[in-house]
């Protein structure tokens, strides 16, 4: 018999961790962070529900840091197992997991110097170290071909289209002497949207016996507009407004879909050519990762002339260094400044806000999912002031919601992936808000019969192998 273990991911949207525990041997399916909700944030720091040592491989389905960012710490504790990525989340988790534990670094470190934190002294949850020691761990592995993981796993990775070297896993567990044939298993990651830029449309769901399904806009969907021609219409209004445009985006995936999106709109005349500054040194390496992968990019919604990749260009500023970063202070517009974190959680973005927010003329874009308990969601919930670096900055720029740039599939592009799958035994509903993965829990379970369960955080359930 089969155990699974929701250790993160269950009645909210980060902290991805699944524990699979069969004949003696454990192994996790994503080692993410949590965010958002100081009652979440502290999970990282809490003793860990399972013994590191028992786990004999991690597998992981992308780079984001709610799927990977919890690595470090586990390594800190004496996980030295292999973790198996597909080539591409190797090379962006390299970017990713270095920049994380910079941050943790310097943010402490600004804590402690300004004595605003209720910890003395403040400490990072991990520090680049420890981020050094999980990328050692890495095991880059190729879509499409089944790869041994630990005892008796085996995994398959298939395109989730959701970033670039984002996957689904088709996962089998051999099953005991009176099965016939191997558990099923497929846990799809986090999916991504159909026609969305650079994105190829996610592969379709293999047969599974249990499916773990991602739920992150499962009560909704994106507007059914031109993406294209929404993106415009924002920055025309935020040009006629005379300030800046001030876009909170992950550092990989949504600043570079910004950037190309926004030089195809210069290049074909429906916004002004005006200045894109990319403020983070790490998406300024994960774009040069983008570029390096150009064969899994789909651009049909247009070449840029003159380039050697979609995500440079004549209006491209790239802000690597700290003194680049700060002159963009003199930038008075129009011009789009894009900065992560893409949540609002910490990074360049946080001094870019309490800059620009005071400024009536300026234009705040939120262009994709802002957990709850981060800035991004308290300043989508339409608040008066925003807390930055222990003081309440004014909120007088205009805050304009792009739903449309998001790389997660809403309720009826979920529905139009699991259109083909074959009924699972059962569906866990996961990597979603309470409510949100209720109702699409409720949606499979009317509509299409399904048995479908949202698990708790910490839950287990025995999976039954195949007769």
């Amino acid at each position: 018999m089969l155990r699974l273990t929701f250790h993160g991911a269950a009645e909210t949207v980060t902290g991805s961790k699944y524990l699979l525990e069969a004949q003696g041997t454990s192994i996790l399916v994503d080692c993410g962070l949590f965010q958002g909700l100081k009652e979440l944030r502290l999970k990282n720091w809490a003793e860990l529900p399972f013994g590191v040592g028992d786990i004999s491989a991690i597998v992981l389905t992308h780079a984001h840091i709610d799927h990977i960012g919890f690595l470090p710490r586990l390594t800190k504790f004496g996980y030295d197992a292999p973790v198996y990525c597909t080539p591409a989340t190797e090379n962006l988790a390299r970017v990713m997991l270095m920049d994380a534990a910079k941050l943790q670094e310097s943010d402490a470190a600004y804590a402690n110097r300004k004595k605003f934190s209720k910890h003395h002294p403040a400490l990072p949850l991990f520090d680049a170290d420890d981020a050094a020691q999980a990328l050692k761990l890495l095991r880059p592995t190729p879509r499409g071909e089944w790869f041994a993981v630990a005892g008796p796993f085996r995994c398959r990775y298939h395109d989730a289209g959701h970033l670039l070297g984002s996957s689904m896993v088709e996962m089998e567990a051999a099953a005991g002497p009176d099965s016939k044939r191997p558990l099923r298993l497929l846990f799809s990651g986090d999916v991504g949207r159909y026609d969305a830029p650079i994105y190829h449309d996610p592969a379709p769901p293999p047969a599974c016996d249990y499916l773990v399904c991602e739920s992150t806009y499962g009560d909704r969907d994106h507007p059914t507009g031109d993406l294209q021609e929404e993106l415009a219409d924002s920055v025309r209004t935020a040009i006629r407004r005379g300030g800046v445009i001030l876009v909170a985006a992950f550092a990989v995936g949504r600043a570079q879909q910004l950037i190309y999106l926004l030089q195809l709109l210069i290049q074909q005349g429906r916004i002004p050519e005006l200045p894109i500054f990319l403020d983070s040194p790490m998406a300024v390496e994960a774009t040069n990762i983008y570029c390096r992968y150009s064969a899994e990019h789909d651009l049909s919604e247009g070449k840029l002339a003159g380039s050697d990749c979609a995500f440079r260009g004549k209006n491209v500023h790239l802000a690597r260094t700290v003194d680049e970063s700060k002159r963009i202070n003199n930038v008075s517009g129009p011009a789009v400044i894009i900065a992560s974190s893409g949540m609002m959680t910490g990074g360049r973005i946080l001094h870019h806000l309490e800059q620009r927010l005071p400024g009536a003329r300026n234009t705040v874009l939120l262009g994709g999912f802002m957990a709850e308990g981060t800035r991004g969601r308290t300043l989508e919930d339409g608040a008066a002031k925003l807390r930055l670096y222990g003081r309440d900055v004014p909120v007088r720029a205009a805050i304009v919601k792009n739903s449309g740039l998001s790389c997660h599939a809403d309720r009826g592009e979920l529905e139009r992936w699991l259109a083909p799958l074959p009924a699972p035994r059962r569906t866990f509903i996961t990597h979603g808000e309470k409510a949100s993965a209720m109702a699409f829990a409720e949606r499979l379970r009317s509509g299409r019969g399904w048995d479908t369960w949202v698990p708790r955080l910490g839950q287990t359930v025995a999976l039954e192998a195949p007769a």
